[in-house]
């Protein structure tokens, strides 16, 4: 065999066993991560240079919507997944959301991130959680919240140099981004705190 061709087999299976190992370790990262972990905005933050409102998403069936429609009210934002432990949580966020709609939405945003436990199309997620849990709540596409490909809101989310202060990202399915009424990032909770919890409610005001 020439010495170029090893050569790139070797480079080849560098880059999945690198990949392999990245993706391994956010898996145990999540795994072994405190599932009540939460963070708040300090309270002397300054303006970050965007909000959420600055943002543009789709729709999960396709359709642009710009985040500046919930302006006035606080955003609960979500990444779910169909197969996970956490999933009858869609139950618990439908509730919360019929309860508080009027001055609290809740976003979905589907992700495969976590153990390939959101494999289905954006058609097939849409059904099950229709069939499953009746949600109501607005559902965007499938998108990446961690990892290179990680999309833009979520950036924005969880890099502090763009939101003001949080640097969390979600660590497995189900965390949440809290959103004040001006557009401003202002919690993080981790996968295992739902809309009952007490810090959750002080931090939307319920």
């Amino acid at each position: 065999m020439k010495k170029p061709v090893v050569f790139t087999l070797i480079a080849v299976t560098l880059v999945v066993a690198l990949t392999s190992f990245m993706s391994l370790s956010t898996i145990v990262k999540g795994i072994f991560s405190d599932k009540k972990d939460a963070a708040a905005a300090p309270a002397n933050l300054d303006a970050p240079t965007k909000s959420v409102y600055d943002f543009t998403v789709k729709s999960i069936d396709g359709k642009p919507v710009a985040l500046s429609a919930y302006k006035g009210k606080k955003i609960v934002i979500l990444n779910t997944a169909s197969k996970c432990g956490y999933t009858p949580q869609y139950a618990d966020w439908e509730k919360f959301y019929k309860a508080h709609g009027d001055k609290i939405v809740v976003l979905g945003f589907p992700a495969n991130n976590f153990m390939g436990q959101e494999p289905g199309s954006n058609e097939e997620v849409a059904s099950f959680c229709q069939k499953n849990y009746g949600v109501t709540f607005p559902l965007f596409e499938k998108v990446d919240v961690v990892g290179n490909a990680q999309s833009p809101l979520y950036k924005w989310l969880t890099t502090k140099s763009l939101n003001g202060w949080n640097d969390k990202a979600p660590t497995w399915n189900f965390c949440k981004y809290v959103v004040d009424e001006q557009g401003k990032l202002t919690n993080f909770f981790a996968s295992g705190v739902k809309p009952d919890d007490a810090e959750f409610k002080k931090a939307v005001g319920i």
